[in-house]
């Protein structure tokens, strides 16, 4: 007989948290876990955790940092393993204009990324400036090194390599919008990210949410997430599109 599990707790799937650096919040956090189970005639197995943190460690110091899993099973055939940490060292970040220091790791099974890590330095400028409503514009320079599984690509110039290293420069954008006395919170994160040695190797992201407040540390969500990577295994897709519900769980 044919059984079916469905479960949503705490936000949406993949959700990159709006947290706002520039606030005076010593401590703040987000969980997320959400999940989906079929047996019988399809079989399906879906889990994604996640979790967000900010915190002072010094007076003129902020530390943020966000970390997510993803494990997806179709007819007891892996389809994704993946595990994404970005973390963010800002100084002054109640300031107009402020530094900042980045770390980024991940994975990713189906794009058959065994590795890939970021370093690099930026600053960030407060277009908009408030508890309830800002926009900050964020210029970054990276380290990238990318090991695959494989060495079949998109474009044949990088076959012969399964590590591929480039210096890259991003523009980041994230704002958040409070509307309807509260009622309605629109947020948005998204980056451009090109390579500052090949044009040819880029990637882009937009994320977009509407959220609902429920309850003064819940609210429920729907989540728009677009990707592109320039640069896959040969035969695979460059964007990846997903439409989440679910609720935010959070500590402020």
């Amino acid at each position: 007989m044919k059984r079916s599990l469905f479960f949503i707790l705490f936000s949406p799937l993949m959700l990159f948290a709006q947290m706002n650096e520039s606030d005076s919040l010593r401590f703040k956090g987000k969980l997320s876990l959400t999940g989906f189970w079929q047996d019988g005639n399809v079989e399906t197995l879906i889990f994604r955790a996640k979790s967000d943190i900010s915190v002072k460690p010094w007076k003129k110091w902020v530390f943020k940092s966000q970390n997510s899993f993803v494990y997806q099973e179709f007819g007891k055939e892996k389809a994704d393993e993946d595990f994404l940490s970005l973390n963010f060292l800002y100084l002054n970040p109640e300031k107009k204009l402020y530094p900042l220091l980045l770390g980024i790791a991940s994975t990713n099974f189906r794009r058959e990324i065994d590795v890939r890590y970021l370093v690099g330095a930026g600053v960030t400028y407060q277009i908009l400036q408030g508890k309830d409503n800002w926009l900050k514009l964020s210029l970054t320079s990276e380290y990238e090194h990318t090991n695959f599984a494989k060495t079949g690509f998109n474009y044949a110039e990088y076959d012969t390599n399964e590590n591929i290293n480039t210096i890259r420069g991003t523009a980041w954008i994230n704002g958040k919008y409070s509307v309807f006395k509260k009622r309605l919170i629109l947020t948005h994160e998204s980056y451009f990210q090109p390579s500052l040695e090949k044009s040819n190797n880029f990637r882009w992201r937009m994320d977009l949410g509407l959220e609902l407040p429920v309850w003064k540390f819940l609210n429920f969500k729907v989540n728009y997430l677009h990707t592109h990577e320039s640069i896959v295994i040969k035969d695979q897709k460059q964007q990846d599109r997903f439409l989440t519900f679910g609720l935010t769980l959070k500590t402020y």
